[in-house]
């Protein structure tokens, strides 16, 4: 069986890979590879194109359906320019806290979910629990997908997918969609005082920001559909956050590069906003080359995340709330891997340890209550997997 202790000691080993997401993972995921073997349990890598970074998942207990998926991610956000009272990539605990990059977002869980494999081999789970870890989940939440994909192919189909993210282990039923585009907006370069002929890339690019600010405010205005109300705010929301152009203030600027990005409520898609913003800009750069052929604006697709709709009364959201006691409902607006897998027809909740707040901080930590109220959890599913 494992204890808190043993628990601690997989997340400081976890902690001491710096898998930030620009960076390979596989160091970590040797380490996860040999621990499971150690415990005599088989797991199977997916690598990415260049064989940097891979996922990983295995499968522990009976070849049968109505296991339990635990799933988390192995990469971290960046430490550079913050300030840290100690090493991000080592353990520390201070004042009840565990600190370092990860502890909370989100290696803590799964550490938590390494944990509760030897306890299910212990305790002969008649059910199996399937550890899923992946990459790449801070920049484009998209390194899951073939593994999604290739575990509701070729393993018994789980009752039930658990998405880790820190939740205070509260459970979350449901997340907006999210997606966006990376845009250039290339322009002809002339003197302002001759600007009609040209074509100003910034110019054209506030034509494209402005539509989000129209949007937006309708959106704003609209009554909220019922799977949206729960939501803060309960609207889709438009959002362009960096932008740059222009050479100098009296040449019509020849390039404009901006990213704008969609969080879209359940009830509606991200192919339907993502399908109406491709429609405008490409109205406006119809206009844009009847003044000069060459002007372009080029939209080059950089996440898409699809929502997590919640479901009523799921086989995930019961044994979630089972586990915990946690009668409450909550959705978020942020990004998670739980709109894959419910894409590919598993009932998903996202519950974890920690609280959201601190991810991506400096002196990110865990509570030392939270990481143990996420070892019970295990616990409490072993005994479910196992009756």
């Amino acid at each position: 069986m494992t204890n808190l202790a043993d628990a601690r000691r997989i997340l400081d080993r976890l902690i001491a890979f710096p898998t930030v997401s620009s960076d390979s993972n596989l160091e970590l995921i040797d380490w996860v590879e040999a621990y499971l073997d150690g415990l005599g349990v088989k797991s199977k890598r997916i690598y990415n194109a260049d064989h940097s970074k891979a996922n990983l998942y295995a499968s522990i207990g009976p070849d049968v359906p109505g296991g339990v998926i635990l799933s988390g991610h192995t990469d971290v956000v960046p430490v550079l320019g913050q300030n840290w009272a100690s090493d991000p990539w080592v353990l520390t605990e201070r004042d009840g806290r565990l600190y370092g990059r990860g502890t909370c977002d989100m290696k803590g869980f799964v550490a938590l979910a390494l944990a509760a494999v030897p306890m299910a081999l212990a305790a002969g789970v008649k059910r199996p629990l399937q550890i899923a870890l992946s990459y790449d989940e801070e920049v484009a939440c998209d390194g899951c997908i073939s593994m999604v994909e290739e575990m509701a192919a070729n393993l018994p189909r789980a009752a039930a997918v658990v998405v880790g993210e820190p939740s205070r282990m509260k459970i979350i039923t449901g997340q907006k969609g999210t997606s966006g585009f990376k845009v250039h907006v290339k322009g002809h370069e002339v003197h302002s005082a001759l600007m009609h002929q040209g074509v100003n890339a910034i110019m054209e690019a506030a034509k494209l920001i402005d539509w989000a600010n129209i949007r937006n405010a309708e959106s704003a205005a609209a009554v909220p559909g019922p799977l949206a109300a729960d939501f803060d705010p309960p609207w889709t929301t438009t959002h362009v956050g960096l932008i740059a152009g222009g050479t100098a203030c009296n040449i019509t600027a020849g390039d404009c590069h901006f990213g704008i990005d969609f969080r879209v409520v359940p009830g509606e898609t991200t192919e339907a906003w993502d399908n109406a913003f491709t429609e405008y800009a490409a109205k406006v750069e119809a206009e844009m080359q009847a003044i000069c052929p060459d002007a372009a604006i080029t939209l080059t697709r950089d996440f898409n995340v699809p929502p997590l709709v919640p479901e009523r009364d799921g086989v995930a959201e019961r044994l979630a709330r089972r586990l915990t006691g946690d009668n409450g409902t909550g959705v978020v607006s942020y990004a998670t891997e739980a709109g894959h897998y419910q894409r590919n027809g598993y009932s998903t909740v996202v519950c974890g340890p920690g609280d959201i707040a601190q991810a991506h901080q400096a002196d990110e930590f865990i509570e030392v209550s939270e990481f143990t109220a996420g070892l019970t959890f295990m616990e409490r599913l072993v005994e479910d997997l196992a009756r």
